[in-house]
């Protein structure tokens, strides 16, 4: 860990020569407190020191009256007055009046990335967490679930009608598209790269021999799971149907997150996963259209979030607001409220829905519409949250929920997963109707007031981006540790261009000694692990004869797929689904075939797929641009 100490230190000075100021008693302090906590003084606390000063940034102050309990900057002293800590001191006084702790009227920019980078670099680390932790993870999702079951039952009629009638008026039209899709056969559903809760992996998903009869009921495995009906007779008594009291619960599990909390994520059963996706390629393309009298959604382009941000951020007109838990406390009762009127689309998410979850052992039925896993929570989730935003909307404003205020607000209002954009003056309307449908507004992440806003991994301040260069991995010791090299390469080339060049000259050292002098200068779209440079000056070692392109000798990563021989029934079933579905709605599994213009896969998609096991390294010649 000496490394990622080490590295505190360069950005430190580097930020002070910047600024202008002495950083040696901040550094002097870091040394001390990782003496006595270790890692998580750079992982946790430096983190909340962080937020807690993103929410200064929006309050406009450091000082607040609140109990010890709840101070923000709580392990750090702060000075009598101003509540202006004293670690950073020297880059806060840039900042706010180190005597009142009010924001200044002309804040150095710098100093605001200096102590964002600082404070919030390490936060996203891929530690694992301890065994506690991870405990007390499971212990808030089955607790999360018990507050959901209270949700449910204090949830009053005229808010479900309410809720139903706003569900038909923003997307009543788009839920029509999907239940005719369901209705006519036009589903294409498919296999996701990840795990299952029956293991199958890979290649090994398209002969799969498990079924449900909720499934078959909308669903029939002869249109489904086998190419015709030549083979409906030999594979009915293959296929196991399985009848609601025996389905396979999800598989309920954590990943690396932060080194403070896991990630609880849901693996779902292969047949459910595979009609999830289907529902899902239906879905989202309709619900994101742009050109919809809508376009409020987003599923794959984060710039509107990130330009509305921004916007907040220089005039305080728009709000951002993050939810805790988000997907966990979406109501299976609100899903089915939604959907009530398109009863095609209603039996369809419901039978490709798991009802039970396994946590570590316990099987327990879920009252939440689907945890982080299925293919469907992301889509529906965001339809949830932005009829329950429009609705508070409504009532901010004292109007009805009508198309004109739709029409108004649908520039300013954009939902991308549980990161969520309004007006800023109907924040607290729009606070109050997400939480009086059980959801929990995140106020440590929230930015309603002053010049902070965050959306989708940016952040703003007065119109400045003043996001932050995370370490996701610890530094490299060899040329073994392949994940740890491509994640320092990234670092290392985004401090580079954001101006730390103290900095990208360390990773440089490390990446230069791990690479075996094997590290050269290319632009960011080279295959090879490289160093970005401005201006882009590359050494030619060797010429392309067919591209013309400049070619160096470096590192090729070369990620390792499962290798899951795929022949039979399962391998036409595959080929079929390919050419079924469009170039638009595959574009990472599709390609333009060479010859005659229709989609194609990989060459030996049939030999390996799924997501990479490993990546390791190989020396090659490439291009460097």
């Amino acid at each position: 860990m000496k490394g990622l100490y080490r590295l505190w230190d360069i950005v430190a000075n580097e930020y002070a020569a910047i600024c202008r100021i002495d950083a040696t008693m901040d550094i002097d302090y870091v040394h001390g407190r990782i003496e006595k906590e270790g890692i998580s003084f750079l992982t946790i606390t430096l983190t909340n020191f962080g937020k807690a000063f993103e929410l200064a940034l929006s309050e406009g102050r450091t000082s607040r009256s609140l109990s010890p309990q709840d101070d923000p900057f709580i392990g750090f002293s702060r000075r009598r007055g101003s509540g202006m800590p004293h670690f950073l001191s020297g880059f806060l006084g840039l900042i706010f009046n180190p005597q009142s702790g009010v924001l200044l009227e002309e804040v150095n920019i710098e100093a605001v990335r200096a102590v964002r980078q600082l404070t919030l670099m390490f936060g996203k680390i891929l530690l694992p967490c301890s065994d506690a932790r991870v405990k007390a993870a499971f212990d808030n999702y089955l607790e999360c679930e018990q507050e959901l079951i209270t949700s449910d039952k204090a949830m009053t009629i005229d808010l479900l009608e309410g809720f139903g009638k706003a569900s038909l008026l923003l997307w009543g039209d788009t839920m029509q598209q999907v239940d005719e899709d369901i209705y006519y056969g036009r589903i294409i559903p498919a296999h996701g790269p990840g795990a299952t809760a029956d293991r199958l992996v890979a290649n090994a998903k398209w002969n799969q021999l498990e079924w449900t009869e909720r499934l078959e009921e909308i669903f029939p495995f002869g249109d489904y799971l086998i190419p015709n009906s030549r083979y409906h007779v030999e594979y009915l008594s293959l296929i196991s149907f399985l009848e609601p009291g025996s389905e396979r619960p999800v598989r309920v599990i954590t990943v690396p997150k932060t080194l403070k909390t896991p990630r609880i994520i849901a693996i779902e059963p292969t047949c459910m996963q595979y009609m999830q996706q289907g529902l899902s390629r239906s879905l989202v393309p309709r619900l994101e259209n742009v050109y919809s009298r809508k376009g409020i959604l987003g599923f794959t382009d984060q710039s509107i979030n990130h330009r509305l941000a921004r916007e907040g951020s220089i005039t305080g007109k728009l709000a951002t607001l993050d939810l805790s838990e988000a997907s966990d406390r979406v109501s299976n009762q609100l899903v089915r409220t939604m959907t009530r009127n398109f009863p095609h689309l209603s039996m369809g998410i419901d039978a490709c829905r798991s009802r039970s979850a396994d946590v570590n052992g316990q099987v327990v039925r879920l009252t939440k519409f689907a945890s982080m896993g299925s293919a469907l929570t992301f889509p529906i989730e965001a339809m949830v949250f932005s009829i329950v935003v429009f609705m508070g909307i409504a009532q901010a404003k004292g109007r009805l929920l009508d198309e004109g205020l739709i029409q108004e607000f649908r520039h300013s209002v954009r939902v991308y997963g549980d990161d969520i954009i309004i007006p800023a003056d109907c924040a607290i309307g729009v606070t109050n109707m997400l939480e009086a449908f059980g959801f929990r507004v995140n106020s440590t992440k929230s930015f309603t007031e002053g010049n902070f806003r965050e959306s989708c991994g940016k952040e703003y301040f007065q119109g400045h981006d003043v996001s932050v260069c995370r370490v996701r991995r610890v530094i490299p010791t060899g040329p073994a540790d392949v994940p740890e090299i491509l994640s320092l390469a990234s670092f290392r080339n985004q401090v580079y261009e954001s101006g730390l060049w103290q900095a990208a000259k360390y990773c440089d050292s490390i990446l230069d000694r791990v690479l075996k002098g094997l590290y050269p200068i290319v632009t960011a779209t080279s295959p090879l692990i490289g160093r970005v440079s401005i201006p882009f000056l590359p050494y030619m070692e060797g010429w392309d004869e067919y591209t013309h392109q400049p070619l160096v000798r470096g590192w090729i990563p070369r990620p390792k797929f499962p290798q899951r021989g795929l022949d039979g029934v399962g391998a036409l079933m595959k080929c079929l689904h390919l050419l079924g579905a469009s170039e638009d709605e595959n574009e990472s599994l599709l390609r333009k075939s060479q010859k005659g213009g229709l989609p194609a896969a990989e060459v030996d998609h049939l030999v390996r797929s799924g997501r990479p096991l490993s990546v390791s390294m190989q020396r090659g010649w490439r291009s460097a641009i």
